[in-house]
């Protein structure tokens, strides 16, 4: 499986002091939506061997918002993640931005992450990629 230090894509993007945890990362969810698309990154330590996330009450975790078609470059944010009780839905807090937190279900639907860039979004179901974040 291919992974990457979060650390060198933090240097390599400048963000390296709003992020807590360093580490590696894989992406768990894939968006598009309209104007943009977004991934959802989740540490690779909460992934076991099944390929299930076993998130703790609340977790750290990354957001990325690809805006590159509108010549904009892709963004790489902190957010925090929690998984529901009952695992069926994934909370992505975007903390650094002041937005409300979006409930995404694991088996994928159509979400709003805000009214800018995030409206209308698809996002597919939970699955762990070999991408590691960018």
């Amino acid at each position: 499986m291919k992974t990457a230090s979060i650390a060198i894509a933090a240097l390599l993007l400048g963000t390296a002091p709003a992020l807590a945890a360093p580490g590696t990362y894989l992406r768990v969810i894939s968006c598009s939506g309209p104007d943009a698309a977004m991934e959802i990154y989740a540490p690779e330590a909460v992934i076991d061997s099944l390929g299930q996330l076993g998130l703790p009450a609340k977790m750290d975790g990354l957001y990325a918002l690809d805006l590159s078609a509108a010549l904009k470059g892709k963004h790489l944010d902190p957010v925090h993640l929690r998984l529901s009780a009952d695992r069926k839905t994934l909370t992505v807090d975007q903390f650094t931005r002041g937005l409300p937190p979006t409930n995404i279900a694991m088996e994928g639907g159509t979400v709003d992450f805000d009214n800018r860039f995030g409206t209308r979004t698809k996002c597919g179901p939970f699955s762990i990629s070999s991408s590691a974040a960018p």
